[in-house]
């Protein structure tokens, strides 16, 4: 089975990015992504037995405060990929920072060369993007007002089922 591991995006950011990528997607003539708002924790992978990274989660999680961060702002990857900001406090990137090191302890959970990398946290507003389209895009959703102060309060695994990411379980942190 193939899962990511996010934490999902809720609230007023949630509702400002679904109205953003209809938007974006409608008047660009470009595919949204097939995963809900959020932020990355660890990237796809694969494994046949998910139970270990989810008593490891339901664990970590139990013992965790919740921990403040913003999005403010756009940016992007390669002229291909635009983001909003998702500035996390200290507090938060510990918290990211510990559970990596619990989920590599887990055996034969794969790992992408860009994940031992400083982490860039976003939430993908359109991906694969066209570089002649990019500039117009980008440009018309900076137009906008991102601005939103929330809570990193959950760890979320996400399953690949029928063409597209499903929350397969979801976690709060206190």
């Amino acid at each position: 089975m193939r899962y990511v591991i996010v934490c999902l995006i809720r609230g007023e950011a949630l509702k400002f990015h679904e109205k953003l990528v209809e938007e974006v997607c409608e008047k660009f003539q470009v595919r949204p992504q097939k995963l809900p708002a959020h932020f990355t924790i660890k990237a796809p992978f694969k494994i046949e037995d998910a139970n270990e990274i989810i008593n490891l989660t339901k664990s970590f999680c139990s013992k965790q405060n919740s921990a403040p961060m913003s999005i403010k702002g756009f940016g992007y990857f390669r002229k291909n990929v635009l983001y909003m900001k998702v500035n996390m406090s200290d507090e938060g990137k510990h918290i990211v920072d510990t559970y990596m090191k619990e989920l590599l302890k887990i055996p034969n959970l794969e790992w992408k060369a860009n994940e031992k990398k400083e982490k860039v946290y976003h939430c993908t507003i359109v991906s694969k993007l066209e570089e002649a389209t990019f500039d117009q895009i980008y440009t018309d959703v900076n137009k906008q007002l991102c601005n939103f102060d929330l809570l990193f309060d959950n760890i979320s695994i996400l399953k690949w089922e029928k063409y597209r990411w499903v929350t397969f379980k979801e976690f709060k942190l206190k």
